[in-house]
């Protein structure tokens, strides 16, 4: 057995450190209430391509259950929100490097719970309007939208991708590209999977390109 010479280990663990903290942070909403769905299926292929090379961290819309926001004005007249529930997920948007949303169209919008989230960004739409922050997220960073539709229309998609549009201008983060799965309750949009596969990872290798 070759013993490693005092101290090796240690310096090891140290480069896998910081190995960890130079990888770029890709921050996931995920709205589904289905860990094993159709929006789960082509959030994997978005990711594929990067895994290895990003620390990838996961926000799931219903396993956290972030409140709604209250219209408290707090954040009007200080940079924070008064419910601290969103406290992580703010510093996980502050240090991401790119913003992925995967959701479902519910009612030709976000699921309830997602929609929650995308909520509180009104704390960054007060401290850049209200408290006059030029950039209230320093990091400037790339979304991709990923989107499912049992529907065979789109037009979910679209109003999805405006909402998030307006929501990414105050935290500094441009839409980089979006795919879509449509046709899924239509025996699980088999015809339509393929090509949104290929959207996605297309989008995903398109952002490491720029990272």
């Amino acid at each position: 057995m070759i013993v490693p010479a005092k101290g090796v280990v240690g310096l090891h663990a140290e480069a896998v450190r910081e190995n960890a903290e130079e990888r770029k942070l890709v921050l996931v909403f995920f709205g589904s209430p289905n860990r094993d769905g159709t929006t789960a299926k082509l959030l994997n292929e978005f990711l594929k391509p990067l895994e290895g090379n990003t620390r990838i961290e996961t926000v799931s819309a219903y396993e956290r259950n972030i409140a709604p926001c209250i219209a408290c004005n707090v954040c009007v007249g200080e940079e924070r929100c008064s419910q601290p529930d969103f406290d992580d997920i703010d510093a996980l948007i502050r240090a991401a490097d790119v913003i992925v949303v995967a959701t479902p169209v519910y009612n030709l919008s976000l699921p309830a719970p997602l929609k929650a989230i995308v909520d509180r960004t009104q704390r960054y739409f007060a401290a850049r309007f209200s408290l006059g922050i030029r950039n209230p997220v320093e990091k400037h960073k790339l979304a991709a939208v990923l989107v499912t539709c049992g529907s065979k229309d789109c037009e979910g998609a679209q109003i999805i991708a405006r909402q998030l549009k307006l929501a990414f201008s105050v935290i500094n983060t441009s839409i980089a590209g979006m795919a879509v799965w449509p046709g899924t309750d239509f025996d699980e949009g088999r015809e339509t999977f393929e090509k949104a596969r290929n959207s996605a990872r297309e989008l995903a290798l398109a952002i490491e390109c720029e990272l």
